[in-house]
């Protein structure tokens, strides 16, 4: 299983966590049943490793936040976790749906959370992510762990655009 090196790997270079991907058939529903099946034995290596397993929310489908979820409380162990990411929920979606994602994977977040403030669906459209209200609800989950910059390019400059995102950031934190 891939997802087993990744872990070892992680032991290797001392992270304390892995991201996992989730993948599905093209054109089937993703199977909680079955997902947990194969996450829960990775998490079980994980739990041996003392490796976390984070399943962030990166599309449609598998990656689904609510479908991810749905395995995490299945497999029910603190070595598969959520890496909620702010914006990528709002990807053909409203600001509503993003807010309910972000705030489920939050209950289930251990040491990582994605912080954007702009996203560009498929069709090309972008969408302005609300940091302040995706503060708060990490602030009311509790959440204690790592916050990353993804700062979305479109030719603007990357230093200048993730400069002004940690110090946005920032203000949210305090």
């Amino acid at each position: 299983m891939f997802g087993k090196d990744c872990i070892e790997i992680a032991v290797q270079v001392g992270s304390p966590s892995v991201r996992q991907h989730v993948a599905g058939r093209k054109g089937e529903k993703p199977d909680v049943s079955l997902a947990a099946g194969s996450l829960g034995e990775l998490a079980e290596h994980g739990a041996k490793r003392n490796i976390v397993i984070n399943l962030e929310n990166d599309s449609p489908g598998p990656e689904d936040p609510f479908f991810l979820v749905a395995v995490i409380e299945k497999v029910n162990s603190p070595y598969l976790r959520a890496l909620p990411d702010f914006g990528n929920s709002l990807i053909g979606h409203d600001d509503n749906y993003n807010s309910k994602a972000v705030k489920a994977m939050l209950r289930h977040a251990y040491n990582m959370c994605h912080v954007k403030d702009t996203v560009r669906g498929d069709d090309g459209k972008r969408s302005q992510v609300d940091l302040k209200s995706l503060f708060e609800l990490a602030k009311v989950a509790s959440y204690r762990g790592y916050f990353s910059m993804e700062f979305e390019t479109d030719g603007d400059d990357a230093i200048v655009g993730t400069k002004r995102l940690v110090e946005e950031t920032l203000q949210h934190l305090s």
